[in-house]
C-alpha cells in the first residue's frame, strides 16, 4: 500500500468520524427539521439549489480567463450538497443544530436526484455530453454523509450518556485524521494551486463564496442563527462530491480540478471568517445568546 492510498483512507476515516460524531450530538427531530417546514425547505433549496448554480454559470461565462478546470470546479461545487464538516460550523457558533442537521439532510438525499437532472440540463444548454448516475451520487452520499450520521443518531438515542462521553475522543480522532491526510494533499498540490492563480481566479472565487453567502442571508429568514447557516450552507460544498462530478465528466483535467477544489477551501476558509464573525456581533447585539 502507497503513502497516496494511505492518505486517501485517512482522508476518508476522518470524514466518516466527522460525521458520526456529529451524529451523537443530534436527534432525530434534528434532521427532520425541515421537513416538518416546507415553506423554509422551499427557501433552503432555492438558494442552494436554484440562486447558486445559475450564479455559477453566470460566473465562469463572465470570466472567459478562468482556467477550463477552475470553471469545472466552480460549476460542480454548485451542484453539490454540504460538507460534513459544515455542522461543526454551526454548533460552534450558535449552539444550535436543528437548521444546519436538517439542512445536510435535505440536501444529500436532494442531490441524488438533482445532481443527474442537472447534468441532463446543462448537456442541452452547452451540448457537451455530461453524465452522473442517481446511483453513483447515491453511493456517494449515503456512504459519506447518511450512513455515518444515522449511526451517530442511534447511539444517541440508545445510549445518550455514553454518545456525550464517545463524542470528544471520536472528534479528536477525525480532526488528527483529517490533518494527517489533508496537509501532505495541499503540499503536493502546491504547484498545481500556483499554476491556477491569475485571470481573476481568485476573484471569481470569492466572488462565488459571497454569492452563497449572500443567498443565503437573503434567504435564511428572520433568525440570525437560521441567515448564517444557510448563508455558510449554500457558500460551502462538498468537494469529494464536486470532484466525482467532475471526474465523471472531464477525467483529464482531474488534476488541476482537484488542485481548484483545494484553492476554493482555502478562498471559502478565509471568505467566510468576517462573515461569522459579523453575524455573531449581530445576533449577540439583538439579544441572541452565543457563546463566546
Amino acid at each position: 500500500m502507497n503513502l497516496a492510498t494511505l492518505i486517501s483512507l485517512s482522508l476518508k476515516a476522518s470524514i466518516l468520524f466527522i460525521v458520526f460524531g456529529l451524529g451523537l450530538h443530534v436527534t432525530v427531530e434534528d434532521v427532520t427539521y425541515l421537513f416538518r417546514r416546507p415553506a423554509r425547505l422551499l427557501k433552503s433549496l432555492l438558494s442552494m439549489n436554484g440562486a447558486m448554480p445559475l450564479f455559477a454559470l453566470a460566473l465562469v461565462l463572465a470570466f472567459k480567463g478562468l482556467h477550463p478546470a477552475v470553471k469545472v470546479a466552480l460549476v460542480s461545487l454548485a451542484l453539490a450538497p454540504i460538507p460534513p464538516i459544515l455542522p461543526r460550523k454551526a454548533l460552534k457558533a450558535w449552539g444550535k443544530s436543528s437548521y444546519a442537521f436538517g439542512l445536510i439532510v435535505v440536501e444529500g438525499l436532494f442531490s441524488i436526484a438533482f445532481i443527474p437532472l442537472a447534468m441532463v440540463l446543462l448537456e442541452r444548454a452547452f451540448q457537451i455530453p455530461l453524465q452522473m448516475s442517481p446511483s453513483v451520487v447515491a453511493k456517494l452520499v449515503l456512504a459519506a454523509v447518511i450512513a455515518p450520521l444515522a449511526a451517530g443518531i442511534a447511539v444517541h438515542r440508545l445510549a445518550p450518556e455514553f454518545a456525550e462521553r464517545l463524542a470528544k475522543p471520536v472528534s479528536l480522532v477525525a480532526m488528527l485524521l483529517l490533518v494527517i491526510s489533508v496537509l501532505p494533499v495541499f503540499f503536493a498540490a502546491r504547484h498545481a494551486i500556483a499554476s491556477l492563480i491569475g485571470n481573476g481566479t481568485l476573484i471569481a472565487i470569492a466572488g462565488f463564496v459571497l454569492a452563497g453567502l449572500a443567498f443565503g442571508h437573503v434567504l435564511g429568514g428572520p433568525d440570525p442563527e437560521d441567515r448564517a447557516s444557510l448563508g455558510l450552507s449554500t457558500a460551502s460544498r462538498h468537494p469529494g462530491v464536486a470532484l466525482a462530478i467532475a471526474d465523471a465528466n472531464f477525467p483529464q483535467q482531474k488534476k488541476l480540478i482537484f488542485a481548484a477544489l483545494l484553492l476554493y477551501l482555502i478562498v471559502n476558509a478565509l471568505v467566510t471568517i468576517p462573515y461569522l464573525k459579523w453575524m455573531k456581533r449581530r445576533a449577540s447585539g439583538i439579544g441572541t445568546a452565543v457563546p463566546s
